[in-house]
C-alpha cells in the first residue's frame, strides 16, 4: 500500500480559521485540484442518488435488448448480456465501491490512528506494536486483502473489513513518524513541564496537530480500497450478484469482451477515474497543507 507523509505542520499558533482559509485558496488556485473536487463531488452525489435516479433498475432484464452498444435508444451507455441498462448498474456499482472505501478507511483510522499515536509516544509500546505493523506489511496489501475476505465471506461489509485490516499497518506507520516529529517540539514538552497528562497532550496537542496527515493518508487510501474492492468482486469475494459492483460486471464482461467490450471498458474507466480523482485531490491537499507554500 502507499503511504505519503505530509511536510511539517504549522504548530506556531496560526489560528484555526486563517489556516482553513490559506488551505482553501491553495486549493481553489490549483486547477486540478479543483478539477479532482469536481469530479469526486458530481460521483458521489450520482452514487448517493442512485437508487432514486438511475434510469433502470438494476437487476431488470431485456432479452429484446442484450448487448446494446453506447447510444441504443433508452440506454445511453449500452446494455449488458442480459439486457440491463450500463449506465444505472455503473451507477449503483460506484455506489457500492464508495460504502466500501469509506467503511474500509473509516475501520482503519479507527484502529491505526490511536495506534500510531501510542506508538510515537510511549517507548515502551512502540517495539510491540512496530513489530505488529512489520508482520503485516509483509503481506502485500491485496493479497492480505483477499485471504481475510475468503476467511470471512464474500459480502460488502466483509469486504471492506478486510481491505480496512490490510490498510491498518499503513497508517500506524504514518501516524507514528508524526507523533514522533511533535513529540520532540517544545510546546508539548512544556505541556509535559506544566503536568499535563498523557491522555491530555495526545488528544489536545499531538492529534490536532497530526491531523493534516491524517487527512492525506485517507485521501491515499481510499482509492486503494476502491481497487481492492473491485479485486475482491471480480474474484468472486466481495459484493455478490445481482448487487452492482463495477467488480463483478468487469467479471462478467470479460467472457464477452470481444462481442461487447462497452461492458467491460465503461466499469474499468470509472475504476480508474475514481482513483486518479482521489490521488490528484490527495496530493493537491498535501500540497496545500504544507505551511511552507506561503514561502515558495
Amino acid at each position: 500500500m502507499t503511504v505519503l507523509t505530509v511536510p511539517p505542520a504549522d504548530v506556531a499558533g496560526t489560528p484555526g480559521i486563517s489556516r482553513r482559509s490559506r488551505v482553501l485558496r491553495r486549493l481553489r488556485r490549483n486547477p486540478l485540484a479543483v478539477v479532482s473536487f469536481v469530479v469526486l463531488a458530481l460521483v458521489a452525489v450520482a452514487a448517493l442518488l442512485s437508487p432514486w435516479i438511475a434510469p433502470y433498475s438494476v437487476d431488470q432484464p431485456d432479452f429484446a435488448h442484450t448487448f446494446g452498444p453506447p447510444g441504443t435508444p433508452g440506454h445511453v451507455l449500452g446494455t449488458d448480456d442480459l439486457g440491463r441498462d450500463v449506465l444505472s448498474r455503473i451507477m449503483l456499482g460506484a455506489r457500492a465501491s464508495l460504502q466500501v472505501a469509506l467503511l474500509a478507511v473509516a475501520t482503519s483510522l479507527v484502529v491505526g490512528v490511536p495506534l500510531g499515536l501510542a506508538a510515537g509516544y510511549f517507548r515502551a509500546w512502540d517495539a510491540v506494536i512496530s513489530r505488529f505493523t512489520d508482520l503485516l506489511l509483509a503481506f502485500p496489501f491485496l493479497i492480505m486483502a483477499v485471504g481475510l475476505a475468503a476467511i470471512r465471506g464474500a459480502s460488502l461489509a466483509n469486504a471492506a473489513v478486510a481491505i480496512g485490516i490490510a490498510q491498518i499497518p499503513g497508517v500506524i506507520r504514518v501516524v507514528r513518524s508524526d507523533t514522533l516529529r511533535l513529540k520532540s517540539l517544545d510546546f508539548v514538552a512544556a505541556a509535559v513541564v506544566d503536568g499535563a497528562s498523557d491522555l491530555w497532550v495526545l488528544s489536545r496537542h499531538v492529534l490536532p496537530n497530526a491531523t493534516s496527515v491524517i487527512l492525506v493518508q485517507a485521501t491515499v487510501a481510499i482509492p486503494a480500497a476502491i481497487l481492492g474492492e473491485a479485486v475482491l468482486s471480480f474474484l468472486g469475494l466481495g459484493i455478490q450478484p445481482p448487487a452492482p459492483s463495477l467488480g463483478t460486471m468487469l467479471a462478467t464482461a470479460q467472457q464477452f469482451a470481444a462481442r461487447a467490450p462497452w461492458a467491460a471498458v465503461l466499469p474499468g474507466l470509472v475504476i480508474m477515474g475514481l482513483a486518479l480523482a482521489f490521488n490528484v485531490f490527495g496530493d493537491a491537499l498535501r500540497d496545500a497543507l504544507d505551511p511552507k507554500g506561503d514561502r515558495r
